[in-house]
Parts: structure tokens; C-alpha cells; sequence
């Protein structure tokens, strides 16, 4: 796989004492993630975490009816299947690509193994569980309290945090089911961004032209959801300079 990401691109990895890493690296399996793809469906027993490098995934909860509202989105920052090592090991929840890329991917029991020595892994992983904990609560609060266009540009950030450049690949359609709402309304609060010169949407494709914009429009759930990641997840990456896009 020639264009496959190192996997120290996943700053989890990254973070690993470099003899935990070598340790860990031949165990470690390449993916390529496409747009739309399943990683964990509700109640199935999971067989593989997966670090992601350049891709994203949201979590989902799927309703009766299937209708489905998104939870969390896991990038470069973390990890996804915690309920491997939370001793669940099924989920109520889907876990969807939401931008095409690659990740590695680890058996669930050598991941349980791992966690279980109660090394530099462990403590990696129950630092992101709370960092991820914690934007669960917050989606809920906002779905709850806030507008759609906060809404919109709370996930416009959260997404563009996950990802190496400033463009997202992803309709209007699927924007709707993310947020559970209508896209007739995910269409009104994205031509609102657009006009006002924050955002460029075309065919599916979403690019970034202002982030201070955004971060002024945007209410204060980013920010609790960026200040707990940025105490918990010491190990990430400076972030890169976003002043524009």
C-alpha cells in the first residue's frame, strides 16, 4: 500500500515510547477508508480498533426508524472502538467514515492485551475516553440548546481540526444526517455561510476560506470540546496555522 500514511500520523502512536511503538508497529494494519464506510454497527461485536491518519469517523446513534444523529467524530487525535477496551465490546452506536483516508487497525484481543499490561497505552487510551466522553455530552448539549448555524459551524471546526487541509468532501445530504435535522435546513445555514464569504460549497465539496469566521459564529461547545482535548490529549501535535481556511 503504497500511499498509506505512517502510522505515526495517529498521534496516539506518535505519543508511544518509541519501544512500545516498534512493539506494537508489526501488529499494526493498514486500511484504506472510504467515504461512507462501516467500522461498527450497532450491537455487533467489534473485532478491530482503528487508529486513523487522514480520515475521519463519526459516531452515530441510530434510531428505530433510521433516522441518525451523530455523537463524536474520532480523527487523527484518537482511536476508535473503545468499547474494546472498556470491556463492552458492542456499542449502541455506528461508527461511519464520514472523510475518505487510512487508518490502522489492531485486533480487538491484542488491543485488550495491551491495555491490560497497564503501560503508556493505557493511559493513552482512558485520557482520550474522557477527552471523548466529553464531546458526547457536549453534541447532546448543543443539539439541545443551540441554533442549526452553530450547530453547522461547531462541526464545520471539529472536522477541520481532523483534517491536513482546509476542504471537506461532503454533501449537504449527509450534512443533515449528521446533525439529524433537515437538509433543507443544513442548506439555508450553509448559503448563510457562504454569503457571508466563510465558506465555499460546491458539488459536494466544502472549503474553508475563513476560520476566525467561523470560531465568531460558532457557540461556546467547540471551545469546551477544544480546551478538554487540549488538557487531556497533551500528546497532539502543535495544531498547523489556520488563520485563513
Amino acid at each position: 500500500m503504497a500511499s498509506q500514511p505512517d502510522p505515526r500520523q495517529n498521534y496516539m502512536l506518535a505519543a508511544l515510547p518509541l519501544n512500545e511503538y516498534q512493539r506494537l508497529m508489526p501488529l499494526l494494519q493498514p486500511v484504506e477508508l472510504k467515504l461512507g464506510d462501516s467500522l461498527a454497527e450497532s450491537g455487533e461485536k467489534m473485532r478491530y480498533v482503528y487508529f486513523p491518519t487522514d480520515s475521519i469517523v463519526s459516531l452515530l446513534c441510530v434510531m428505530d426508524d433510521g433516522d441518525s444523529t451523530e455523537i463524536a467524530v474520532v480523527g487523527a487525535e484518537g482511536v476508535v472502538g473503545i468499547s474494546l477496551f472498556m470491556g463492552g465490546e458492542t456499542t449502541p452506536s455506528r461508527a461511519i467514515v464520514q472523510s475518505a483516508g487510512h487508518a490502522y487497525r489492531l485486533q480487538g484481543p491484542t488491543l485488550k492485551s495491551e491495555f491490560y499490561r497497564a503501560g503508556p497505552l493505557q493511559d493513552l487510551l482512558l485520557r482520550y475516553t474522557q477527552a471523548l466522553i466529553t464531546q458526547m455530552a457536549q453534541t447532546a448539549v448543543c443539539n439541545r440548546h443551540h441554533s442549526l448555524d452553530q450547530q453547522l459551524c461547531r462541526w464545520l471546526l471539529l472536522s477541520l481540526d481532523r483534517l491536513p487541509t482546509n476542504e471537506l468532501l461532503m454533501t449537504q445530504e449527509l450534512i443533515a444526517n449528521m446533525l439529524g435535522v433537515r437538509r433543507e435546513g443544513v442548506t439555508e445555514s450553509a448559503g448563510k455561510l457562504q454569503k457571508a464569504g466563510l465558506i465555499h460549497y460546491h458539488r459536494g465539496r466544502i472549503t474553508i476560506l475563513d476560520r476566525p469566521g467561523l470560531e465568531e459564529r460558532v457557540c461556546e461547545c467547540y471551545e469546551v470540546v477544544k480546551k478538554e482535548y487540549d488538557r487531556l490529549l497533551s500528546y497532539r501535535r502543535p495544531p498547523r496555522d489556520k488563520g485563513i481556511g
